[in-house]
């Protein structure tokens, strides 16, 4: 283990699925950005079969950028860490990473999510901020890095990505073994829950403050937060993804996409997880909200046929926006304005969630309310929901009752 290593900042590896090439050509480009690693044995094979891994990923950005990011994680171990290939990988070794993973070194962690290269004068140089793993505490303390915990969740996915990882490497020949198949024991590492995650969503108050304070910076300043109302409407009445909202490989969001039926009634449709086309109902307030949006754009109320305005413009430039990152900056400004305003309202620990709170949670939100009211069968559809049973994990109905009927047990029982 080298300490001057975890004690430095790595620098990053993979690209933008759009800036990748030939991953020959493009293994060559990241030794020459890192000379210290051109002498080190088994490298150059590393990283080529991991970026044609990679590559095979290219028909969905999100998909490409988690895989980029389980990968990137380990190949940096491994080299700077623990001074080896992949191919001398055991069992043994993939155990101390997650240990490592769950606790990596402060050089290490980053305050915020930033992008991992940038342009400067044509080419494309590393972002300096990047840092493998991010601490989501920060929200709370931007100046320190300590607390970082890796979730569950986190833990999941690094399984589930570093096993078809270690199978694509063996189906290609190019090692023996899949270490992470080896280790029986995982649930040192993941645990199961004899309960059901609650789903992890804004109070019913904090949404009304959110849109009356995005509703305010829209009048403020309509060039820059009419868009940001507009958004902030969109995931939680429509219970969009993130992705959903971008332009990327699968699909660019346009006006357009709005459209009417026989019956005269909206929908939207939207292109999902697995590349699946949806249509999503559109409520009579959704539309309202679309109409104030147009407006401001200075377009007709709705859209027509065909249209090809994008559903979610720059603001700077021309076209759409194509980064999920500007759109949680979006959401996150505007979690941040309500929680100053919450604060300076008395309500103090209403505000706090807001601290921790995700672009997703506002998806959850929509979801939680919609299915207390509307058959779960609609929402499951709006929703895109594979099955049944993850549309459930929205109705508490059980978990209220459950939590009544304990509510006024006495410490003391009475006599």
């Amino acid at each position: 283990m080298s300490l001057a290593s975890l004690n430095n900042p790595p620098a990053p590896l993979i690209d933008q699925i759009d800036h990748l090439g030939n991953p020959l050509t493009t293994a060559r480009q990241v030794l020459t950005r890192l000379p210290d690693l051109q002498g080190m044995p088994g490298v150059f094979e590393d990283l080529v079969h991991s970026l044609s891994f990679l590559v095979s990923y290219n028909g969905s950005t999100a998909t490409f950028n988690s895989y980029r990011r389980e990968v990137e994680r380990l190949l940096q171990w491994c080299w700077l860490v623990r001074g080896c290939s992949l191919e001398q990988l055991r069992r043994q070794d993939l155990e101390s990473y997650v240990q490592f993973c769950q606790s990596p070194p402060a050089a290490w962690i980053g305050k915020k999510q930033v992008a991992r290269f940038r342009n400067q004068q044509g080419e494309r140089v590393r972002n300096p901020d990047w840092r493998p793993f991010v601490n989501q505490a920060s929200k709370n303390d931007p100046d320190s890095r300590a607390g970082f915990v890796l979730s569950q969740k986190s833990l999941q996915a690094l399984f589930a990505v570093l096993s078809t990882y270690f199978n694509y490497l063996l189906q290609e020949d190019y090692l023996r073994i899949n270490p992470v198949a080896l280790i029986r024991q995982k649930s040192k590492f993941l645990q199961r829950h004899a309960y059901q995650e609650p789903v992890r969503r804004i109070s019913n108050l904090q949404w009304d403050f959110v849109l009356e304070t995005v509703a305010a910076m829209a009048s403020e300043n309509p060039g820059e937060h009419e868009r940001s109302l507009f958004v902030m409407r969109l995931l939680f009445g429509l219970y969009l993804r993130i992705s959903e909202l971008v332009a990327d490989e699968r699909s660019t969001p346009v006006m357009g996409d709005f459209h009417t039926d026989a019956d005269g009634n909206w929908w939207l449709r939207v292109v999902g997880k697995g590349n699946k086309a949806r249509l999503v109902t559109v409520s009579d307030d959704m539309l309202d909200a679309l109409r104030r949006y147009r407006r401001h754009l200075g377009l007709s109320n709705l859209p027509y046929v065909g249209e090809q305005t994008p559903l979610v413009p720059k603001i700077k430039g021309r076209g759409p926006v194509t980064s999920t990152r500007q759109i949680r900056y979006l959401v996150q400004s505007c979690f941040d304005a309500s929680y100053e305003r919450m604060w300076a309202n008395g309500l103090e620990d209403e505000a706090q969630e807001l601290k921790v709170a995700t672009v997703h949670w506002l998806r959850h939100t929509g979801i939680s309310e919609d299915v207390k009211f509307r058959p779960k069968e609609h929402v499951k559809e709006d929703a895109g929901h594979a099955s049944m049973a993850t549309t459930d994990r929205y109705i508490d109905t059980e978990m209220r009752e459950r939590h009544a009927s304990a509510r006024f047990k006495k410490l003391k029982p009475e006599l």
